[in-house]
């Protein structure tokens, strides 16, 4: 048996997916583009934030001084809105009726709450027995960062805080990664699409669809999906003619032991190299992974529905985001709700729902399933949980891998 055909284990076939996968380009994009997005630049302050000394509370802006001295009925000289420019003060006994989020007017160093003032025509009188501390209610420039400040790395996601950040960052255009180009494939004769007639001894071909699904979730948009009948000679034409419209492929169905198994064979007459044959797990032992000889990976997942998303979630959706450049995070673990036991040599990959315990804690609740064809099962579940095949009982809050779909 040569090396690339003997059976791996998990950890193995990550580090050899990871070992053979291109990097990708990057994209450059209108800000309003960016959301869900890998960014793929560093990103520094415009200026100071805040970038002036921003008023928290509306109400009044005093000097300090003033009330220092005894004073306690203030002359309003005037009102300031946010995004106005500063007024100034003209004394000590003097204010500015001042808004939440506007500059602080020159020379102020206090806000008093508008809560603790009494309006008495043109002056403004202070609540008995209110002893405000100088430079209250004041955000004061650059005390959230100053200009320059790294404020972003390459690698990270863009959600709601990053959109803001890049925002505030002053950028109309950003750089994220580039999606590659994948073409999704199932492989069998017994798949007919939806809307299509269908004999009862023919399925919906539901891999496809799942897998584009699962990508796109992801942000990606340059799925294509594809339906191949178990013929090696249209095989053979189709997947060689996906392979150059595409940066990776990735197949269902077609790659184990049985007679119209036609994938391995395929993909040696395309000049693939084979990287690796079968994994030391359950379910999707049977997974292919090689490379073509231009580069481009080739994943090959078996053809039942849950083997074919388990593998999906453990090493096809993180190998391309990591190729993306997405920032290295370690992998989530979330507690067993109950005991789980083994007797088979293999790393288990198991369905799990979230659920709370009594104290708020997150816990993984298995879901049973009645076989690796059994995709109906898997509505509704939040991803799996990975139990590593050297060991043979993991109780209740032992801490899984968990991988989301």
């Amino acid at each position: 048996m040569t090396d690339a055909k003997r059976r791996i284990d998990v950890a193995e076939a990550v580090a050899l997916i990871a070992a053979n996968m291109p990097r990708f380009g990057v994209d450059k994009v209108p800000l309003a583009q960016a959301q869900g997005a890998i960014l793929r630049q560093a990103v520094v302050a415009e200026r100071d934030q805040p970038p002036f000394d921003r008023v928290t509370m509306d109400g009044i802006a005093i000097r300090h001084a003033g009330f220092a001295s005894g004073t306690r009925r203030f002359e309003v000289r005037g009102t300031q809105a946010a995004g106005a420019a500063s007024l100034s003060l003209d004394g000590d006994d003097n204010c500015i009726e001042i808004m939440t989020g506007a500059a602080l007017p020159d020379d102020a160093d206090t806000v008093i709450p508008v809560e603790r003032i009494r309006r008495d025509g043109d002056f403004a009188l202070l609540e008995d027995g209110y002893e405000p501390a100088a430079n209250q209610f004041i955000h004061r420039r650059g005390s959230d960062h100053p200009a320059d400040a790294r404020l972003l790395e390459p690698g990270t996601i863009i959600g709601a805080p990053e959109m803001a950040v890049l925002t505030s960052g002053g950028a109309g255009d950003v750089d994220i990664a580039r999606w590659p180009n994948i073409a999704v494939i199932s492989t069998g004769d017994e798949l007919i699409d939806v809307g299509e007639p269908i004999s009862r001894f023919q399925i919906r071909s539901s891999n496809d669809r799942a897998i584009a699904a699962a990508l796109e979730r992801r942000g990606c948009r340059t799925a294509t999906r594809a339906r191949l009948a178990d013929n090696p000679e249209q095989l053979l034409t189709e997947i060689d003619r996906l392979h150059k419209a595409s940066d990776i492929m990735v197949l269902s169905g077609g790659v184990s032991m049985g007679k119209y198994d036609y994938v391995p064979q395929i993909m040696e007459q395309l000049g693939m190299r084979l990287v690796f044959h079968k994994i030391l797990q359950r379910p999707g032992l049977p997974m292919w992974f090689g490379v073509s000889a231009d580069d481009k990976p080739v994943f090959a997942l078996p053809g039942n529905p849950v083997s074919s998303l388990v593998c999906l979630a453990r090493y096809v959706t993180p190998a391309i985001l990591t190729a993306m450049g997405i920032a290295d995070r370690p992998i989530e673990r979330v507690p067993l709700a109950e005991d789980m036991r083994f007797d088979f040599d293999l790393t288990r990959f198991i369905p799990v729902v979230f659920s709370t315990d009594d104290a708020g804690l997150r816990r993984a609740v298995p879901r049973a399933i009645n076989t690796s064809g059994d995709f109906t099962s898997l509505a509704g579940t939040d991803g799996i949980i990975e139990l590593m095949r050297e060991q043979e009982h993991f109780p209740a809050g032992y801490a899984a891998p968990f991988f989301a779909w």
